[in-house]
């Protein structure tokens, strides 16, 4: 265990510090009024995420309300020498929000308006705050909805800047296939629009791509143009346990090479099902389990949930449990989306290490399994949830971070998981994203594109002053 744990034993250095000077602080004070704030709970609140890095708070926390407003306020801190945060709602996982350097978080909450929606065309244009429920709120009336779901209720900015996946995309994609166009703002203070309306083009490079998933280190995401999708006519759900994860897997490999486009398909293992039952109250048989969830016409639906049972039956599987209602369905997927707090409260007091890969399909059973057999070694508990229908699962650590050797033992699990991963062809992240918290394993990955990378960030940011620390 000890090369392993020696690789992450100390967490990447946050580099020089560049604090906000107190000119720069009264400037933005002045500029913005209430709307930037100082205050020590506000600060420390901006530099946590959810995970169990600690938290880095920034020396200010400003609130701008529009795209010029952003631009001045990158200019006032670059001309003070002083570094820019990107702030959404702080739901990420790999520190990608900590002011390693100190500076001044920029909070992208008050741009929160939904300035256009073209019915006709499935598009919608968002200012960088607007979160994912209140877009689909405000779509609903009109049929329509945005499928991507990270589970949490983060903002678009935020998630087009990790590139954000969650439980649909094994059908819609992730952000990268759902996001056509960006107004960001550079490291000078430029605005640029990136991308259009238009559903394809081939007019140069792909700059709406580059900056999505750049977390921050390459402009800051003002605004987005998005794909949206007609709400189904019909959606069925069924919770599905199997006597292994080789079977449960099997199934899913089966469903798709059939063709069943499934909407979404969710394994947790009996760890994470019997954490789920506690903390959702409900009583689902603790073994491995398939969520599915099916979108279409209602004959269509009936077709795909009838092609995967049969699937699943010859795999062993006993006692699908549907549900059509819509109650039904949101009650399953709440217990989904609560996986993470119910595996913390297996073990009250506790914080998770929160990781996950992603892996072609063919070797998924395999990476699981042999997962599996590390966490028993290791004595760790571990729950397993993942989005198996692309390969991503992810692995949540339950830890008392004040006990240096269990945090040791959780960092060594992690780094072998990862490793595993990269040598099935995999990524050391499906959906996270790399903030610092992955650092350690961007370059065993991509090699010398790791320097390509450093290259762009240069070329765009030569000073440094965009989330310095985070990616590369």
């Amino acid at each position: 265990m000890a090369p392993d744990a020696a690789v992450n034993a100390a967490p990447e250095t946050a580099g020089t510090r560049r604090p906000a000077p107190p000119a720069l602080l009264a400037a933005l004070g002045q500029r913005l009024g209430d709307r930037f704030s100082t205050n020590a709970a506000i600060r420390q609140r901006h530099g946590q995420d959810e995970s169990y890095h600690p938290a880095e708070p920034p020396d200010g926390v400003a609130f701008p309300e529009s795209a010029a407003e952003v631009s001045e306020i990158v200019r006032l801190v670059a001309a003070h020498g002083s570094v820019i945060i990107p702030f959404g709602v702080g739901t990420s996982l790999e520190g990608g929000i900590a002011a390693r350097q100190g500076g001044i978080a920029l909070d992208m909450s008050a741009m929160n308006r939904i300035t256009r929606v073209s019915p006709d065309d499935l598009d919608a244009t968002v200012e960088a705050g607007v979160t994912r429920k209140q877009l689909n709120t405000h779509l609903r009336d009109q049929g329509l909805f945005f499928p991507i779901d990270p589970g949490a209720d983060a903002t678009l900015g935020g998630m087009a800047a990790t590139r954000a996946s969650g439980t649909n995309a094994v059908r819609y994609g992730t952000m990268r296939d759902n996001v056509l166009g960006l107004t960001v703002v550079l490291a000078d203070g430029e605005i640029v629009t990136t991308g259009g309306r238009a559903r394809k083009s081939a007019a140069g490079y792909d700059l709406t791509r580059l900056i999505i998933g750049s977390e921050g280190t390459l402009g800051v995401i003002c605004d987005l143009t998005v794909r949206l999708h007609g709400i189904p006519e019909a959606m069925s759900a069924a919770v599905a346990p199997f006597p292994d994860i080789g079977a449960a897997i099997a199934t899913v490999i089966e469903a798709t090479q059939l063709g069943v486009p499934m909407a979404r398909v969710e394994f947790l293992d009996e760890v994470q099902i019997d954490a789920v039952n506690r903390y959702s109250h409900l009583d689902y048989p603790v073994a491995p389990t398939l969520f599915f969830e099916f979108h279409g016409s209602t004959a269509g639906v009936a077709e795909q949930a009838e092609a995967v049972g049969t699937v699943a039956e010859a795999q062993g599987c006993r006692g699908f449990r549907w549900a059509t209602r819509p109650e039904d369905r949101n009650r399953l997927w709440e217990a989904r989306h609560n996986a993470y707090y119910a595996g913390l409260a297996l073990r009250p007091g506790a914080r998770g290490i929160a990781t996950d890969v992603c892996v072609p399909i063919s070797r998924l059973a395999d990476c699981l399994i042999a997962t599996k057999v590390d966490i028993g070694e290791t004595g760790l508990l571990a729950p397993i949830v993942g989005h198996v229908g692309d390969g991503n699962f992810h692995l949540v650590m339950v830890i008392d971070p004040d006990d240096h050797e269990e945090v040791a033992r959780a960092e060594a699990l992690h780094a072998r998981m990862v490793r595993r991963a990269l040598a099935m062809g995999g990524t050391c992240t499906g959906e996270h994203g790399i903030g610092y918290g992955k650092r350690a394993f961007l370059r065993e990955e991509h090699g010398p594109g790791v320097d390509v990378m450093q290259r762009i960030k240069t070329a765009l940011d030569p000073t440094g002053v965009l989330n310095p620390g985070k990616v590369v």
